[in-house]
């Protein structure tokens, strides 16, 4: 039992050093750096630092990119601090213990001892002390002067480039985003890819200075040693002044050596990953790559050594074996490259040829050639410096917010509109297209503003003749020198990229339900599912009252149709849940859902104090639209009126319309619900600014909502009635 518990116990300090071993780690350096360590710990530990440093070289050599590396200014600070701890551990060692003469003892570290050996040949006396000497200031040099210095530079560099191209980068992924280059999820990935960049070389410029750091944290360590070694030999261990100064030289030697090769590879792998490239592809690769680009380069240099080795006969013949040799090794290595080169150019061109007789490659080449997008923006050419980001690419911006406002306004999710060029457009004419489907067009004057007179001009301007594509008033265009004039005139002045853009706006809000499809329903029903996921459930997975998107996607299309808000998506999805184990008709459906909005409706179209002026829909009418009211298979119902029955339809209505315009009013029709739709559509084609609402909606809105009936749209023997009005 005793030995059952002692293992129990040791497996639970293993498992909780394996998941702290981090903690653990910066704990262990902390105490090398205050508390004298075992010789035996100080070698391991020196090992250990050499192993880390190649593993960490390797890491960055085989890593595609640099931000992939994220952690690497951690471990590099981790490193050099480990580092440190072990170099002031072996300090102490040197000097708390006795040497001999050969600078060798028992109690000192092994490794250093060996490092030494290795570089002063394990000598004797002055020379290979001052051989040992020179080879570590070299190294000193190399680290500082060359590796460290170039990559601390480079780091300052490429952290100033990323800060500074970061506002620009973004304002890229916006554009591309907008224009339907990319998606959202492919904006998302880039922006924090950016990011990621953004903070790696931040605080990689930080982070080379711990480097820097610790070459100087080395010499100073260097030197203490010797000067230290030297006063500890001669006042303490009794040694002559040569004695101590060549035993602790030598000691130090293998100390400096020991704590400066794991810092200049941890100098080497910064400088690698600094000015790493921003491709996918590791170090070894894009060498490879690189040096196999053509395998003629090889044959020179392999013909260039032979010829040196020819010239150098009777000079030297080991030269010339040996340059002919190696400019035979060369040629050969460039004639293999070339032979595989010219065997990839065959297979390439067989393949294309193959391609060419299969005509020309599969549907989904072509599908990827002249995709169909669901928003577009076409521009003539002269209206291309409208999306340049090099001049401020002011209708890209515009189109950022149009999106926005379309999902505040309309609950509607507009996908990317993709903007292209078009030659054969005008050069200052765009078009906007649904579907491939052109849903607006018109023509803009850059260096020019549309002015626009709305009752409040002191004084007329002299300008060329136009009208506002998005509400058809009448303007003029003026030069950008007359603006300020045409605004103290009272003049509304619009620059081009808001006139496309507010006609743009206007296109979205008419045409949202030809927008609004299947995939457009998902992303707004997986929206709303994360904070009402029962009513989701509800409609989508409930036996009673199961609906496919498609069921969805018809009631919102009906909605938007008459610019109907489906921002309030959670009522609508309870409507539909309500009354779904009664109906699936999308028609009746959507009069339930525009009876729960109500409120949202009314306020529409009521005035500041929220009184809705309507007119009245008479009984005969009503009963008229009913009577000849007709259902086709799988198709809204439609009114099919004879002619005498026509006529009498179109006095009332027109007469009722013009009416209510006479007097400024917004064009109001109050009916029964059971024939409101049906008014709807006997308007829209020829009015299609008539508001159609029911009286349950008006109902629905509650006592918030005043309601003053302006009058009643009726007929008579003698024609058409507009009582009171």
């Amino acid at each position: 039992m005793p030995d059952e518990a002692r293992r129990i116990s040791n497996q639970s300090i293993l498992n909780f050093v394996q998941r702290n071993i981090v903690g653990v780690a910066v704990v262990v350096v902390a105490l090398f750096l205050v508390i004298p360590m075992p010789r035996i710990l100080i070698d391991f530990s020196m090992a250990l630092n050499i192993a880390f440093s190649i593993v960490v070289l390797l890491i960055v050599m085989y890593t595609p990119r640099a931000t992939n590396f994220v952690t690497f200014p951690r471990v590099l600070l981790f490193m050099t601090l480990f580092g440190l701890g072990i170099n002031i551990s072996s300090t102490r060692l040197i000097l708390a213990n006795p040497v001999n003469p050969a600078g060798l003892s028992k109690s000192q570290s092994v490794m250093v001892q060996a490092f030494a050996n290795i570089v002063t040949g394990g000598g004797t006396g002055a020379t290979p002390v001052v051989i040992g000497f020179v080879i570590f200031i070299i190294l000193i040099v190399v680290q500082v002067v060359v590796i460290t210095k170039g990559a601390t530079r480079v780091s300052e560099v490429a952290a100033r480039f990323s800060l500074d191209s970061m506002s620009t980068k973004k304002f890229d992924i916006g554009n591309r985003l907008n224009s339907g280059i990319i998606t959202e999820e492919e904006a998302q990935k880039e922006q924090e890819e950016l990011d990621r960049s953004v903070d790696f070389y931040s605080t990689m410029d930080g982070a080379s200075k711990f480097v820097s750091g610790n070459v100087k944290a080395g010499i100073f360590i260097t030197a203490i040693n010797i000067f230290g070694g030297f006063a500890v030999g001669m006042a303490i261990n009794r040694m002559s002044a040569g004695d101590a100064l060549l035993s602790y030289a030598k000691l130090t030697i293998g100390d400096g050596l020991m704590s400066q090769i794991p810092s200049l590879m941890l100098s080497f792998a910064t400088g690698l990953i600094v000015t790493g490239s921003s491709t996918d592809e590791a170090f070894d690769k894009q060498l490879s790559k690189n040096f196999t680009i053509d395998g003629h380069i090889y044959e020179i240099v392999g013909a260039a050594l032979a010829f040196m080795g020819i010239a150098f006969i009777g000079n030297g013949a080991g030269a010339t074996v040996l340059l002919i040799l190696l400019g035979a090794f060369f040629f050969f290595m460039g004639y293999r490259i070339s032979s595989s080169q010219v065997r990839e150019k065959a297979q390439a061109a067989a393949a294309a040829t193959a391609k060419e007789k299969t005509g020309g490659g599969s549907p989904a080449d072509a599908a990827a050639i002249a995709p169909l997008d669901t928003l577009s923006l076409e521009l003539g050419y002269a209206l291309i410096p409208l999306v340049d980001k090099e001049k401020g690419a002011e209708l890209l911006e515009r189109i950022t917010r149009i999106r926005h406002e379309a999902a505040l306004d309309m609950g509607l999710i507009v996908p990317p509109i993709r903007i292209v060029d078009n030659m054969t457009l005008d050069p200052n004419e765009y078009s906007f297209k649904i579907r491939g489907i052109e849903a607006g067009r018109s023509t803009i004057r850059l260096g020019y503003y549309m002015c626009m007179n709305n009752g409040t001009v002191t004084e007329e301007l002299q300008g060329e003749k136009t009208k506002d594509p998005a509400f058809g008033m009448n303007a003029i265009w003026l030069p950008e020198e007359k603006r300020a004039e045409a605004e103290r005139n009272g003049y509304t002045v619009v620059d081009p990229p808001t006139i496309i853009a507010t006609h743009l706006t206007e296109i979205i809000k008419a045409h949202a339900a030809e927008i609004i499809g299947r995939q457009e329903v998902s992303r707004i029903i997986n929206n709303i599912k994360e904070t009402n996921p029962v009513v989701v459930d509800e409609v989508l997975n409930s036996e009673k009252c199961k609906f496919t998107y498609g069921d969805i996607e018809k009631v919102l299309k009906m909605l938007l149709q008459e610019r109907v808000s489906i921002r309030n998506i959670v009522v609508i999805l309870e409507t539909l849940a309500n009354f779904g184990p009664i109906t699936h008709n999308a028609w009746d459906l959507t009069e339930k859902v525009r009876e729960a909005l109500g409120l949202q409706i009314c306020k529409q179209y009521a005035d500041e104090d929220n009184t809705l002026r309507v007119m009245s829909l008479s009984q005969e009418l009503s009963q008229l639209l009913l009577d000849h009211t007709a259902k086709g298979g799988g198709t809204e119902p439609f009114v099919a009126l004879d002619p005498v029955d026509l006529r009498i339809w179109e006095r009332a209505i027109h007469g009722g319309y013009n009416a209510i315009r006479s007097k400024g009013w917004l064009p109001i029709v109050m009916c029964s619900s059971m024939v409101r739709r049906l008014v709807w559509n006997m308007t829209n084609r020829e009015m299609p600014d008539i508001i159609v609402i029911s009286d349950r909606e008006i109902i629905a809105a509650g006592r918030s909502i005043k309601v003053e009936v302006l009058g009643e749209i009726a007929e008579d023997k003698a024609g058409v009635t507009i009582q009171n009005v």
